[in-house]
């Protein structure tokens, strides 16, 4: 039998004082390690009073592809890394199957802090509200300015409205390259964790298909830069 983890104290986000953006918390270095320090003492919104830290980003500086999700959830808030839960296996073999090295990508999260609600021993999932995605902005622009990506391939509606504006629609721009001034290319393609919550399982092998397409794009867009 696994032990069980113990949940935290929680504790009202609207009580939690917090700035108003991040960007005075971030250093002036182009260091990954600095930033990731930095982050973790980040106050620009009220996520970080029931996480248990800040997730920054984690590849290579030089990588030419960065993956951006929505937030860490509840194993990346433990480990203090991007996607190494079930939704980051599942990027890992859509990765494979797309003969993409994800030593050579960078993965990283709209926003820094897992956002969540107590069930139970569980901590659910919340999205993050409008403000909360424009308060921990800054930290991704300092990454895309410090990796200068070829491609950005946005996970979720959340990754895509962060740097593509709130009008922006997945659901009429999925899998379509687009050039931004983020980068040469950007894609926006479903979070992995959208594929997981699939009713049963002929939706969620039908979902899969058509997230490892959309990777499998983004595969050969890379190769073609």
């Amino acid at each position: 039998m696994k032990p069980s983890v113990s949940i935290p104290d929680f504790k009202d986000y609207a009580a939690c004082e917090a700035g108003q953006s991040a960007a005075e918390f971030i250093p002036n270095s182009k260091s990954l390690p600095t930033l990731a320090k930095a982050c973790d003492g980040c106050r620009g919104c009220p996520l970080y009073c029931n996480a248990t830290q800040a997730v920054f980003g984690a590849g290579p500086k030089t990588a030419p592809l960065m993956f951006v999700g929505e937030q860490p959830g509840d194993q990346e808030d433990r480990a203090g890394q991007p996607f190494v839960g079930p939704s980051g296996k599942l990027l890992d073999e859509a990765l494979a199957a797309a003969k993409i090295d994800r030593s050579l990508a960078y993965v990283t999260n709209a926003v820094k802090h897992f956002k969540w609600q107590p069930s139970g021993k569980r901590r659910l999932h919340a999205k993050p509200s409008a403000r909360e995605i424009a308060a921990c902005r800054p930290w991704l622009e300092r990454e895309i300015q410090i990796i200068h990506p070829q491609l950005i391939v946005c996970l979720g509606a959340t990754a895509a409205q962060s740097l593509m504006g709130s009008k922006f629609r997945l659901t009429q721009h999925r899998g379509e390259v687009i050039k931004t001034a983020w980068a040469p290319s950007l894609i926006a393609t479903v979070h992995p964790s959208a594929v997981l919550r699939s009713p049963d399982a002929d939706a969620r092998e039908q979902a899969r298909e058509a997230f490892f397409h959309d990777i499998a794009i983004a595969g050969k867009l890379l190769k073609s830069h």
